[in-house]
């Protein structure tokens, strides 16, 4: 796939090239096991208890977007920018991160004191909700994108999973509680962030020389209070329906709408491996030539296009030989959601690759636009389709404000219209057997 010399030319086919592999085989590895541990965990526990599993999970997810601040790509920039501010970037960001857990867990403490979740759910979200505090930390994978060094974080990633693997298959055959489960989730990041640290100290850094800087961080969140509110705006959109579904219907249709959705993020590891990998060779070019740039981007558009319909299509033919096949006949109802589902992914990539677009242009407010544009759809036909139609309504919201706000909103405003002509070309470029044969 990235055998051209043109979207990794900027600082040599090699590094790029080595980079995106370290990232695939990270990716990777967490397909495999999202496939086989984690269908065995969904068997294992049923629709009922894996709905509350997946309920803790994006209820956790849509406050962690705030503790992050919008800060990851916005760092990797100016890191890529200007190595020189190297360790007050990274300790700047590694205090606001801490800050921003210490806020969110808050705020979850708050919010579930007014819903009305059993012992269990509550128990499920606090335990998962530390899993961010680890995360603080991510400042170090942060210095290694901008060095498209990724093997070094790959390499603690692929350990983690590793041995998360092997741990939750213990728990199954020992027929562990639920609880125990949200507990190897904290166990995988401590694992992560211990190698992170390693990593760090063995390329000759030092976390003594981190320091925060004030001006900084108000110029880190300038930066990005728009991608905060866009991060946030996100969470909501890829995870409120399996909130909303709990709160209508019940936990054992969150645990059968989850399946369609676990199902199809494992395919959103390939397209976060390329963009990331890509994204340090994007801001080089923009530097230099803006129309290189904008070329670049279509080539990644178009490989990424490609990418998506190809999956999407194999899913609709074989989703409902397969589902029951590998999660048990109490799951069948999951194919006929998954059908849909899948083809959320083909905007998903265009939206995940458009960052480039965003940050390099500048047009951070922008990009948080649209995914709030694309939450209150969302949210908005979730509220009714949920009700009328069930599971497969909620897919339906999904696909259609994922189409909206990652690929139509583009549209409305003239500084962002050129990423839409760029989007309507890749789909375009799908009927074109050229760009399938030398698709870079």
């Amino acid at each position: 796939m990235f055998k051209s010399k043109q979207l990794f030319s900027n600082q040599g086919v090699g590094r790029y090239f080595t980079n995106t592999v370290w990232l695939l085989a990270e990716k990777g590895l967490r397909i495999i096991d999202a496939f086989f541990i984690g269908i065995w965990i969904a068997r294992y526990l049923g629709p009922d208890d894996f709905g509350v599993f997946s309920y803790a999970e994006s209820f956790v997810y849509l406050f962690a977007a705030f503790a992050a601040l919008g800060l990851d790509q916005i760092v990797v920039r100016e890191l890529v920018k200007d190595s020189s501010k190297r360790d007050v970037l990274l300790g700047t960001t590694f205090v606001l991160r801490l800050i921003g857990f210490v806020v969110m867990f808050a705020g979850i403490v708050f919010v579930t004191r007014l819903l009305d979740n059993t012992e269990i759910k509550n128990t499920m979200v606090m335990v998962i909700a530390l899993t961010i505090f680890f995360q603080s930390i991510r400042g170090v994978d942060f210095y290694f994108q901008s060095k498209v060094l990724s093997k070094y974080t790959v390499i603690s990633n692929v350990i983690a999973v590793g041995v998360l693997s092997i741990v939750k298959v213990i728990l199954i055959l020992s027929e562990a509680p639920l609880i125990y489960f949200a507990y190897a989730l904290v166990l995988e990041w401590i694992i992560i962030s211990l190698g992170y640290i390693i990593s760090y100290i063995h390329h000759k850094q030092s976390f003594l020389k981190w320091r925060f800087k004030w001006s900084v961080a108000k110029s880190l969140l300038k930066k990005s209070w728009f991608l905060i509110i866009g991060s946030v705006a996100a969470a909501l959109y890829m995870k409120i329906d399996q909130v909303m579904i709990d709160e209508i219907l019940d936990e054992r249709s969150v645990g059968l709408y989850s399946v369609a959705v676990k199902l199809t993020s494992i395919w959103i590891f390939v397209t976060v491996a390329i963009t990331q990998s890509v994204f340090p060779s994007l801001v080089s070019t923009r530097k230099k030539d803006r129309s290189l740039f904008l070329k670049r981007l279509q080539q990644l558009y178009d490989v990424l296009i490609k990418i998506a319909v190809v999956v999407s299509i194999l899913y609709t033919i074989f989703a409902s030989y397969f589902v029951p096949l590998l999660f048990g006949e109490e799951y069948t109802e999951s194919s006929h959601i998954l059908v849909l589902y899948i083809w959320s992914i083909v905007f998903v990539f265009l939206s995940n690759a458009s960052w480039g677009f965003y940050l390099n242009e500048n047009l951070e407010k922008f990009s948080s636009i649209r995914l709030v544009i694309g939450a209150i759809v969302n949210i908005s036909l979730n509220i009714f389709f949920i009700e009328w139609y069930g599971l497969v309504g909620a897919a339906y919201a999904t696909l259609i404000s994922y189409a909206i706000s990652g690929y139509f909103v583009n549209a409305l405003f003239t500084k962002t219209r050129i990423n839409f002509y760029l989007q309507t070309r890749a789909f375009l470029n799908i009927f074109k057997l050229n760009t399938w044969i030398h698709p870079l």
